[in-house]
Parts: structure tokens; sequence; C-alpha cells
């Protein structure tokens, strides 16, 4: 009886040692003792038996491991703390909990792209990156940040036409594309989004302004130092804008200030200089109640300074030199805040035009339209502007 016993058991064990191989890393552990034979749960021996099974890979790390390795520069040595899997201690990366929430990466002088993968970054809602050597387009993948709510990439080195992804982040509000090397035109539905802050400036868009620009429910629209050409639109400000800084200086705009500027009620800083814009000033500047800062200076403006526009009560720095004015009222002269007047061609002022120079105006024959902006005439404008309001 002893051996056939022992004969069943050699029969159990090979049976297990059979399944043994079947199981891969689980494993089963099998033995003979005086009670037979025996089966144990094991282990892959080759593994730490303290582990646990593979998680699944945190996106957040996959996303900024993929963009670490699309930087090639690093002086700062920012990158050196982006290792392991918590990515809320990696340096220039904020989180709220476990989420990542906004990257600020400013001044940090890193070289390199913006890899498709930070879409995976879904509740991000800012993403800082002046003051850096970024370059290339931006991914379509973008599109996909619902969250995102500020994108700065200005001072970096990125190209191409306007970046489209920008207009299809749904919950943006703050976009600043300044001192990059974007080139071609300015779509029109920038202006249709709902954005509280346009910056382009220091770019090389070119071709006209889009005519809807007035209808922007942003507070600062900044175009200058573009290579922007036409007119300034003639909706300009018809739909009744909250615009506080509007900046257009040195471009290549042609023509009249149209009088719809004066709808622009709540304008803060209008800086139209270093232009060649002609014609007169429209009376309809007098409007703007709320201006402090009026730049039309280096264009090519002729005629009187309407006396309107010098007695406006927050006004403190108007800036007209190097036009062809000839003349400004008495209420000119009396201002105390800055009044730059230089070059132009008014008799009897000092630091004017050689009297050659202001023999010919240029643009003495454009005739801008012009609406006499008395008392009545503001209040009607700004019964115009409460109208294209109302719903």
């Amino acid at each position: 009886m002893r051996t056939k016993k022992k004969g069943n058991n050699f029969k159990l064990l090979s049976l297990f040692l059979f399944l043994g191989t079947c199981v891969g890393d689980y494993g089963i552990g099998v033995g003979i003792g005086e009670g037979g034979v025996w089966l144990g749960g094991g282990g892959n021996p080759n593994s730490d038996p303290g582990s646990s099974p593979k998680q699944q890979t945190n996106p957040a790390y996959s996303a900024l491991q993929s963009w670490k390795s699309a930087i090639t520069e690093d002086p700062s040595g920012v990158l050196k703390t982006w290792v392991g899997e918590d990515v809320c201690s990696y340096k220039g990366i904020f989180c709220s909990g476990s989420s990542v929430t906004a990257i600020d990466l400013n001044k940090a002088n890193l070289k390199g792209t913006i890899v498709k993968d930070l879409s995976l970054l879904s509740d991000l809602t800012i993403l800082h990156l002046n003051s850096n050597r970024f370059s290339g387009q931006l991914p379509d993948s973008l599109r996909a940040l619902s969250s995102l709510q500020e994108l700065d990439l200005s001072n970096n080195k990125f190209s191409g036409s306007f970046p489209q992804v920008t207009l299809y982040i749904p919950n943006l509000v703050y976009l600043d594309l300044r001192f990059n090397g974007f080139t071609g035109s300015i779509p029109e539905s920038l202006f249709n989004k709902q954005l509280d802050a346009i910056l382009l400036n220091d770019n090389g868009f070119t071709g006209e302004i889009p005519g809807n620009l007035g209808s922007s429910s942003a507070s600062v629209v900044n175009l200058a130092n573009n290579k922007l050409s036409g007119e300034i639109p003639t909706s300009f400000g018809i739909s009744g804008s909250k615009l506080k800084e509007v900046l257009l200086l040195n471009n290549q705009l042609t023509g009249c200030i149209p009088e719809s500027v004066g709808l622009f009620s709540d304008v803060e800083v209008f800086d139209v200089s270093f232009n060649s814009l002609m014609g007169h000033v429209p009376d309809t500047i007098s409007c703007l109640s709320e201006i402090e800062v009026l730049n039309l200076g280096h264009n090519k403006f002729s005629g009187d300074l309407p006396d309107l526009v010098c007695s406006l009560r927050k006004l403190m720095n108007l800036t007209v030199a190097f036009n062809f004015f000839s003349g400004f009222s008495s209420e000119c002269s009396r201002i105390s805040f800055g009044f730059d007047f230089t070059g132009n061609c008014i008799p009897g002022k000092g630091y004017q035009r050689p009297q050659p120079d202001c023999s010919v105006i240029p643009g003495g024959s454009l005739s801008c339209l012009r609406i006499p902006a008395q008392p009545l005439t503001c209040a009607a404008i700004l019964g115009l502007k409460a109208t294209s309001l109302s719903p």
C-alpha cells in the first residue's frame, strides 16, 4: 500500500508541476510531505514579494515627460526636478489636489517645442510660457484643453500663420502672442471670441484689420508693431465695445480715423502713432470722456486740433507731434499735462517743420466724414451705444 501511495503522489506532483508552468507570473508552489502533496500560492520568484501589480500611468506624467523630451536646452536646470510620477513636485507645475491646473515657466529660457500630449492635461487653466525660446507651431490637439483660460506665449520664437487652434479653446479669455514671428492675416473670428485681452503686438502680421474689431468683448487690444495696412474699420466702435486700451501704433495704416471712434466712451488709451493716417482729427474724439492717453504722433494729420479734445477732463498725455497740424485753440494752450506738438506747421510755435514742408499737405484732397461734436452729439452717441448693447 505504501508503494502505491507514493506512486499516486508522484502523479499528482507531475500534474501540479504542469499546471505551474501554465499560470505564468502567479505560479503554484508544490511539495511532498508526510501527508502527501501540498499546494500553495506563489508569486513569480523573480519579482519583489512586496510589490503590487503595476498601476496605469498617470496622464499628466506622460504629458510632461513627453514635453520634457522635446526641450533641448534648459540652462536654469528647471527640468532637473521633473523626475518621478509626483508631477505636483515639478518646478513650474501647480496642482489642485492631484490635478495639474497651472504651468508657469515664465523666464525659464527653455528651448524646444510644444508637444501634442499637453492636451492630456484636462484640468489645466493657466499656461504661462513667456520669455523662453519655444519655436515651431502649436499642435492642433490643444483645442482639447477645455479648462484653459490663460495662454501666454509671448517673447518666444513661434512662427507661421496665426495659431488657429487658439480659436477653438472654448474657455480661453486671455491670449498673449506678443514678440514672436507669426505672419499672415489676423482672422476675423478672433474678435468674435469672448476674450478679455488680445495681445498680438510685435509680430509680422499683414493685411487689413478685420472689420469686426469694434465688436470684440476684450478690454485690451494690442496690434502694435506689425505690418498691418489699409484703413481703421469704419464700423470701429459702432457695436458699443467695452474696449479700454486700443494700440495700433507702428503699422502701415492709412486713411482717416473714423467718426465712430467716439463710441468708445470707456477707452482710456488710444494710440495710433507711427502710421500714415491723414485728414483731420474727428471731433467725436472729444466724446471719449475716460481717455487718459491719446497719441496721434508721427502721422499726416492736418487742419486744426479740435478745441474739445484739449478739454477732456481725464486726459493726462496728448501727443500730436510730427504731423501737419496748422493750429490749436487757446484751450490747448492752457493744458498743464503732457502735450507734445513739435514737428507740425503751427505758426509762431517753436520746433515746427520748415515752411517748405508745410506748403503741400499730405492727403489734402482726402475727404473724411465730419460730424461736429457738441455735448448733444456726444449724448446721441452714448444713446446709440446703449441701444446697441440692449438685448
